[in-house]
């Protein structure tokens, strides 16, 4: 199985697009949507294409071929 990325969050939620800039994946929230559509991205097993999707503590997140855990 594949590493998981843990990614610790302060507050109750982040969205998506907080997720990707976190994890260094875009540098701006105006890259979320062109991001989102030219990548596969899953939230707990089901297909995501939302940038505001909101991401809860013990979420999966599956961008290509990493995993991030919400903590």
């Amino acid at each position: 199985m594949a590493e998981i990325i843990n990614i610790t969050i302060r507050d109750e939620f982040i969205t998506l697009g907080q997720l990707l800039k976190i994890a260094d994946l875009i540098s701006s929230g105006g890259e979320t949507r062109a991001f989102l559509a030219s990548h596969s991205v899953t939230v707990n097993d089901e297909k995501e294409d939302r940038r505001g999707r909101k991401l809860y503590k013990g979420d999966l997140v599956r961008i290509e071929s990493r995993t991030y855990e919400i903590c």
